[in-house]
């Protein structure tokens, strides 16, 4: 089942923490973002591996923008 992690708030990707084939589990860190001037984490909201990367760094994003799919 894939599940899409997204951007919370409108902001700029500042880094991408994981690879596509990555494992991650819930509450990883995954992205970081910059928001209203303050770095912003987001987590993978539940295990699974990283099947696509659809930002790149200092890529500006707008809310619920899908960043990344898990699977």
């Amino acid at each position: 089942m894939s599940m899409d992690i997204t951007a919370p708030m409108t902001g700029k990707i500042v880094s991408i923490v994981v690879n596509i084939g990555d494992e991650v589990k819930t509450d990883d860190e995954v992205v970081i973002m910059d928001a209203m001037k303050m770095e912003i984490p987001i987590y993978a909201p539940a295990d699974g591996t990283v099947k696509k990367i659809k930002i790149k760094e200092g890529d500006s994003v707008k809310t619920d923008q899908v960043l990344m799919i898990l699977d």
